[in-house]
C-alpha cells in the first residue's frame, strides 16, 4: 500500500480520534538469561484480575475478551495476579507476544522480562518469529525490548477511530 493515504483506507464517514506512533519489533531468537520465574497458565476465571491490571498498566489495547485470542501465562502473589504476558494476534510465520503487564508495586523484580522470554521460547519453539508493537517514544520499553533480542522492524501509526 506503498504511496496510500491513511484517507484511503479509512471507512466513508470514520472520525480518527488519535493517531498513536508505534514500532513492530520482531525476533528471531532470545538472548541469553538464567532469570526464570514460576507462573501459571491463566484461565476465564482470571479474565477479570487480568483486565484490571492492563487498565492500571496500559500496555496498549486490551480489551474484556483479550486473552481468548491466544494463551496467557502470569505470576501471582498471594493470589493476586502481579504480572502477566501472553499471545494474541497470528498471522503466516510469525506470532505477538503481547498483554506484557506487571503491577507497580511489583516492578523492578525481572517478572517482565521471566514472562516474555517464556512467552516468545514457546513461539520459536514452533519455528515462528516473535513480533510485538511498542509506543514509538517510549524508549526504555524498546530498549527492554532489545535486551531479551527484539529489533525494529517498521515504525507505523496506530489509528483509533471516534465512536
Amino acid at each position: 500500500m506503498e504511496g496510500t493515504a491513511i484517507a484511503d483506507v479509512l471507512p466513508v464517514g470514520a472520525a480518527v480520534a488519535s493517531r498513536i506512533p508505534l514500532v513492530q519489533m520482531t525476533a528471531q531468537a532470545l538472548t541469553a538469561s538464567s532469570r526464570s520465574v514460576a507462573y501459571e497458565t491463566l484461565t476465564e476465571a482470571d479474565a477479570p484480575a487480568m483486565l484490571a491490571l492492563a487498565t492500571l498498566t496500559k500496555p496498549g489495547p486490551f480489551r474484556s475478551s483479550t486473552r481468548k485470542l491466544g494463551p496467557f501465562i502470569g505470576v501471582k502473589q498471594d493470589g493476586e495476579l502481579i504480572a502477566m504476558a501472553g499471545r494474541r494476534l497470528r498471522v503466516d510465520g510469525f506470532t505477538e507476544l503481547s498483554g506484557i503487564c506487571t503491577h507497580p508495586d511489583h516492578r523492578g523484580k525481572g517478572l517482565a522480562a521471566a514472562l516474555s522470554r517464556a512467552v516468545v521460547a514457546e513461539i520459536l519453539a514452533t519455528g515462528e518469529t516473535a513480533f510485538l508493537h511498542a509506543f514509538a517514544d517510549h524508549a526504555a520499553t524498546i530498549a527492554f525490548y532489545r535486551s531479551l533480542g527484539f529489533e525494529v522492524r517498521a515504525r507505523m501509526t496506530y489509528t483509533v477511530l471516534a465512536d
